[in-house]
Protein backbone atom coordinates (compact mmCIF):
# COMPACT_ATOMS: atom_id res chain seq x y z
CA UNK A 1 0.00 0.00 0.00
CA UNK A 2 1.42 3.26 -0.92
CA UNK A 3 1.85 5.70 1.63
CA UNK A 4 -0.16 9.07 2.02
CA UNK A 5 1.14 12.44 2.10
CA UNK A 6 -0.61 15.79 2.69
CA UNK A 7 0.76 19.24 1.86
CA UNK A 8 1.25 21.90 4.51
CA UNK A 9 1.90 25.23 4.20
CA UNK A 10 3.22 27.72 7.13
CA UNK A 11 0.53 30.75 7.35
CA UNK A 12 3.04 32.78 8.64
CA UNK A 13 6.46 32.19 6.71
CA UNK A 14 4.73 30.42 3.70
CA UNK A 15 7.38 27.23 4.04
CA UNK A 16 5.90 24.35 2.05
CA UNK A 17 6.47 20.67 3.17
CA UNK A 18 4.79 17.07 3.04
CA UNK A 19 4.06 15.12 6.07
CA UNK A 20 2.55 11.83 6.62
CA UNK A 21 -1.09 12.10 8.07
CA UNK A 22 -0.89 9.49 10.24
CA UNK A 23 2.12 10.92 12.02
CA UNK A 24 0.12 14.33 12.81
CA UNK A 25 -1.99 15.45 15.53
CA UNK A 26 -5.46 16.01 15.48
CA UNK A 27 -6.89 19.50 13.36
CA UNK A 28 -7.58 21.46 15.98
CA UNK A 29 -4.34 20.79 18.27
CA UNK A 30 -1.40 23.00 17.91
CA UNK A 31 1.08 22.37 15.30
CA UNK A 32 4.78 24.29 15.11
CA UNK A 33 6.29 24.97 11.82
CA UNK A 34 9.67 23.36 11.48
CA UNK A 35 11.37 26.32 10.21
CA UNK A 36 9.84 29.65 12.33
CA UNK A 37 8.20 27.90 14.76
CA UNK A 38 5.31 29.59 14.51
CA UNK A 39 2.28 27.32 16.17
CA UNK A 40 -1.22 27.29 15.30
CA UNK A 41 -3.93 24.75 14.79
CA UNK A 42 -2.59 22.13 12.59
CA UNK A 43 -5.88 22.87 10.58
CA UNK A 44 -4.34 26.43 9.53
CA UNK A 45 -1.55 24.65 7.71
CA UNK A 46 -3.32 22.69 5.37
CA UNK A 47 -2.91 23.88 1.41
CA UNK A 48 -5.76 22.34 0.10
CA UNK A 49 -9.57 21.02 1.12
CA UNK A 50 -8.20 17.43 0.05
CA UNK A 51 -5.21 17.75 2.42
CA UNK A 52 -7.91 18.62 5.01
CA UNK A 53 -9.66 15.74 3.98
CA UNK A 54 -6.85 13.17 3.79
CA UNK A 55 -6.02 13.71 7.73
CA UNK A 56 -9.56 13.47 8.72
CA UNK A 57 -9.35 10.08 7.13
CA UNK A 58 -6.68 9.38 9.58
CA UNK A 59 -8.22 10.69 12.51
Amino acid sequence: MPEAFVHLQCPECTKDWEENPADLPDLGKNFSCPDCHATRQLKEFMRSERDLEAVRQFQ
